[in-house]
């Protein structure tokens, strides 16, 4: 007999990670994962392709428990994103990081967040 608990356990499946991100972005919740060897905070704004790849831009929340010093949108190569993991956080779209319309997104965007109107 094994114990549950509430805690949900990370993925490593990058197969599996994908799916989260779709989630995370469809309800505004943010995820946690560690890229390069860092623990972050993320608010997911869109995911997209890029040479084959698949890429999500997000607003990085806290790094090891730390707010940053200044937000920004960066870019996260999906298969680097170890552990990842939906948390219960809501985020709002940033308006004035996320620019949809960006070209390099054209043609490209798997899914985005819906911009307030």
């Amino acid at each position: 007999m094994t114990a549950t608990t509430d805690t949900p356990r990370p993925i490593s499946d990058p197969n599996a990670v994908a799916p989260i991100i779709f989630e995370a972005i469809v309800k505004g919740l943010c995820v946690i994962a560690t890229y390069n060897r860092v623990e972050a905070t993320i608010a997911p704004h869109i995911i997209y392709t890029r040479h084959g790849e698949l890429y999500v831009d997000g607003v990085t929340i806290e790094r090891d428990g730390k707010p940053p010093k200044e937000l920004k949108l960066g870019a996260f190569k999906v298969a680097g994103l170890a552990g990842l993991r939906l948390t219960a956080r809501r985020f709002t779209p940033n308006t004035a990081l996320f620019l949809p319309s960006e070209f390099k997104y054209e043609g490209t965007t798997l899914m985005a967040v819906d911009l307030p109107r």
